[in-house]
């Protein structure tokens, strides 16, 4: 029998005991920082799967929700003006929506403001079939078009470039179709037009549509996709926005940076679209060209850009008295002011 000295056994004995303290001790800390994760739920005008909320999925693909120390469930809610109000109510710590919401939200006495706008260009654009040569809005008249919801600021971006060529929504059957019929419908060619978004044209396109686009900038300077969140929270709980901020815009900075890479992040987490991350690249460089594009700073405002939506909304009845300006949006989560 091998002969083992007593001292040697204390030492190894000591050192297991320790080896078990440092494996607990690190074990308790990966716990520990799992667990300081903050929740927040973060309602979305759409389903989360949908490639416009590419810059939220890519941040949560990359970790930047959790390095912020956040655990972000994404909840869907019924149109931006839908995401406003259940954020101004206290249902949702924060939401997407387009920058002009806010001028609707104000006026209806909901307390939202825009803490973001991710890109310079608007999330909208009409896109019509080729072979029916729609030049401009004014040749809509009398025909049939999708949009995904009327609480959806989308439409309003429709009912915008609608005006600019005199037409109201009267003149014209315009239908709320959801996420998924506004091109499925427009496809089977039961409508001439949609009230698109990029991702929505390129699955129109991959579906063999033949398609003519028009940004609504042309006619009508609506506002790309925003981040709304309540005055209370901009008041009790900045550092929270602003870590929400950073993050998302991180996302959308990848994108930029690279549509392909992006499309390989997106893919690991909405899954569904595994084997098709051409597509989503295809999305992804829509967005870069018509949408995210010539922002100065990413994320800011454009306080002249909004001011002139919210005379239109007036002008057209949609509000019925100006917001003050400051009241609609702030800068100071992207600029550091």
């Amino acid at each position: 029998m091998l002969n083992v000295p007593s001292s040697f056994l204390r030492s190894r004995a000591w050192i297991s005991r320790a080896l078990v303290l440092v494996l607990m001790s690190v074990g308790l800390t990966a716990f520990s920082g799992a667990a300081e994760l903050q929740e927040i739920t973060y309602l979305l005008p759409a389903p989360s799967n949908l490639p416009a909320f590419g810059p939220w999925m890519i941040a949560q693909a990359k970790g930047y929700y959790a390095q912020e120390g956040l655990k972000v469930n994404f909840v869907t809610g019924r149109g931006g003006v839908d995401v406003a109000k259940q954020v101004g109510a206290g249902n949702a710590v924060i939401g997407g929506a387009i920058g002009d919401t806010p001028i609707i939200a104000r006026a209806q006495g909901i307390p939202v403001k825009a803490v973001a706008v991710l890109g310079a260009g608007s999330l909208m654009q009409l896109v019509s079939h080729e072979d029916a040569h729609i030049e401009s809005p004014r040749e809509l008249k009398g025909k049939t078009v999708t949009t995904i919801a009327y609480t959806d600021t989308t439409y309003y971006a429709l009912l915008g470039m609608l005006s600019k060529a005199g037409l109201t929504k009267s003149d014209l059957d315009i239908q709320a179709a959801g996420p998924a019929g506004v091109w499925q419908l427009f496809v089977s060619k039961k409508s001439v037009a949609m009230a698109s978004t990029p991702d929505w044209t390129v699955m129109a396109m991959e579906a063999g549509a033949k398609v003519s686009i028009i940004p609504s900038d042309v006619y009508f300077k609506s506002m790309a996709q925003a981040i709304l969140v309540s005055d209370e929270t901009i008041e009790k709980n900045p550092e929270l926005v602003r870590k929400l901020v950073r993050a998302t815009l991180k996302g959308m900075k990848d994108i930029m940076a690279s549509p392909k890479e992006a499309a390989k992040a997106y893919v690991s987490v909405v899954t569904n679209y595994k084997g098709h991350e051409d597509s989503i690249e295809r999305m992804f460089a829509f967005y870069n060209q018509y949408v995210y594009a010539n922002q100065k700073v990413p994320g800011t405002m454009d306080e002249s850009r909004l001011a002139d939506l919210q005379k239109f909304y007036i002008a057209n009845g949609i509000v019925a008295q100006p917001a003050a300006l400051k009241d609609l949006y702030t800068n100071q989560f992207v600029t550091g002011k």
